[in-house]
């Protein structure tokens, strides 16, 4: 909690304002006893009526001004605590997106969300309680004891015994509960990643029928989750019956050992309700605390989450003074490059030399897990190599910004990615000053304006999150089109033409050629008919390159190839090629 204090610097001043409002209302709640104890012992027992209106009229102001102080701080603490919870929750999402894909493997996209929202909104809550309370409960508990004491110290041994037991059972309390606290958030990370598992993967759930298996796995969750919670809720319940026990047996002691002093003349009816009402006053405040250390624990998980992921530092930033691209446009090169996975026992690319120039097509190609996805990732630096360099434009990419050198390269991603809005906006996506004539030519290239027009509300119509209302096909051609509108010096097609039939495939290659001609075009494939036509292909096993040439080349000089294309095309369809 008290690192993620830094941020409430923004609310320096109204805080301030807090401050003075709740040591208003705590001092303005400790006079009044003052002024009933005198109003009782110099107005009713002197039947002095004026003494009583004068007096009367005061504790009625006080009270007024304690109101007014308690509603106006209230209101000021609640902007702070809703402040500090947008500023926390606007924090984590930009550390997050400063994330490499390294960091996104060691914590979760489900656990990223709860910290974003629940354990956010645990620390707003607390923070709440405690501009309610951190200030004023201390004061009445301090001053209460003082002026409790100043009217009688012959009652004091029922406060002395009382408060430790009340401080022992909060202490206990807190020993018991934060570990489960920290529990509890653990079992709500797991509740929403079988959640957003269950949900994201509906369709596969249903096709192996397995909506039982899920409906148990949740439930296994959910109960988990209930039974500390119940734990939890049990521990807090038992705190208010021993409060109120303290409370109304210290009530009575002080009524029946007050009154005996009275009696006997040590002690006046007016010093008696007075040290009543303080009594009350600082077991009230001890109430208050303990119901802040209630939920002091599992803000304090919450912030330990929150803080977690905030001092993660990107692996993956910025150089101190970065360079420019010059002249060169589109020029890529691989200068021995390994990269290695972080816990891998071997490099998933190992000596990667070549160079792709403008106008030329580079096709990859490969077997599964031969490195295909890997070698295109590092062109936008979402990872950092183990050693080698990486140019483009003749410039290391880690000598780049990355917003300067994202911004040359167009990527469309093996795993089709649309976000909910209507068509037009993901396509503007890749370029958010796109007019629309240049949305409606990205579309028509990557031949998706034929079912874009076949939609009711065309180029408005909505897309869905995830974009489960689209094929797969028109998915990867939406994707396309977000790139291209970008007009990128690099186009990085990462087995983006897998959905779509060989016709669409071919006029939508055909298409492309004339519009990245003066761009660097890499395409990812395992169709051979996709990659033949390129200038060069890069034939990669086992994170090592194979082979580079054209397709004749490589049909006479490379067996990783041959195996491929014999794999894919008849006999006679080789041999025409090869011919």
């Amino acid at each position: 909690m008290i690192k993620l204090m830094r941020f409430m610097k923004p609310y320096r001043g109204v805080l301030v304002v807090v401050v003075i409002l709740a040591v208003a209302q705590a001092l303005g709640n400790l006079y009044l006893p003052n002024l009933f104890a005198d109003i009782v012992n110099n107005g009713i027992v002197k039947g002095d009526t004026g003494y009583i209106w004068r007096f009367g009229g005061l504790m009625l102001l006080v009270t007024m001004a304690g109101t007014i102080a308690a509603v106006v701080g209230i209101f000021y603490s609640s902007k702070v605590a809703t402040g500090f919870g947008k500023i926390i929750r606007a924090k984590l999402f930009t550390r997050v997106e400063q994330f490499s894909l390294h960091e996104f493997d060691a914590v979760s996209t489900s656990s990223l969300i709860t910290r974003t929202t629940n354990d956010t909104t645990q620390v707003q809550q607390v923070m709440i309680v405690m501009l309610n309370m951190m200030i004023t409960a201390p004061i009445t508990l301090v001053a209460g004891v003082i002026l409790a004491l100043n009217q009688d110290v012959g009652l004091s041994w029922i406060l002395v015994v009382v408060i430790p037991v009340l401080v022992a059972a909060i202490i206990i309390l807190m020993i018991n509960a934060i570990p489960l606290f920290r529990a509890m958030q653990v079992k709500l990370d797991k509740l929403n990643l079988i959640l957003d598992e269950g949900l994201t993967g509906v369709r596969v759930v249903r096709a192996f029928d397995r909506q039982r298996y899920e409906e148990r796995r949740f439930d296994e969750a959910n109960l988990e989750l209930t039974a500390i919670a119940i734990r939890v809720n049990r521990l807090i319940a038992s705190l208010m019956p021993i409060m109120m026990l303290c409370l109304n047996v210290s009530s009575v002691a002080i009524l029946w050992f007050g009154a005996n002093r009275i009696n006997n003349g040590q002690m006046q009816l007016g010093a008696l309700l007075a040290f009543l009402q303080y009594a009350m006053q600082i077991l009230f405040a001890l109430l208050m605390v303990s119901m802040m250390f209630i939920m002091l624990p599992r803000a304090a998980a919450s912030a330990d989450r929150i803080n977690e992921v905030l001092d993660i530092l990107p692996e993956i930033n910025d150089p101190d003074q970065a360079k420019l691209a010059g002249e060169q446009r589109g020029y890529v090169e691989f200068q021995d490059v390994t990269f290695s996975y972080p816990g891998a026992e071997e490099p998933a690319l190992s000596n990667i030399s070549f160079s792709a120039r403008p106008g030329e097509v580079t096709a990859i190609i490969g077997g599964t897990g031969s490195g295909k996805s890997t070698l295109v990732s590092l062109v936008p630096r979402f990872y950092d190599i183990d050693s080698g360099h990486i140019l483009v434009d003749g410039v290391d990419v880690r000598e780049m910004t990355q917003e300067h050198l994202r911004a040359k390269i167009g990527l469309v991603p093996q795993k089709t990615v649309l976000f909910s809005g209507t068509i037009a906006e993901n396509i503007r996506y890749g370029k958010k000053d796109a007019s629309d004539e240049e949305i409606r030519h990205a579309a028509e290239v990557s031949q998706a304006s034929d079912f874009i027009e076949g939609m009711q509300d065309g180029f408005d119509a909505g897309i869905a999150q995830g974009g489960t209302n689209v094929s797969g096909g028109q998915k990867q051609r939406l994707s396309i089109a977000r790139a291209l509108v970008r007009r990128p010096e690099i186009y990085m097609f990462d087995d983006s033409f897998s959905a779509l039939d060989f016709k669409t495939d071919a006029r939508l290659r055909a298409a492309l050629k004339k519009e990245t001609r003066e761009s660097t075009v890499f395409i990812v494939s395992q169709r051979v008919s996709t990659v033949m036509d390129a200038d060069q292909i890069i034939v990669l096993e086992d994170g090592r390159i194979a082979g580079t040439g054209t397709h004749r080349e490589l049909m006479k000089t490379c067996e990783v190839y041959h195996d491929i294309v014999s794999s894919q095309l008849s006999t006679e369809e080789i041999a025409e090629e090869i011919a």
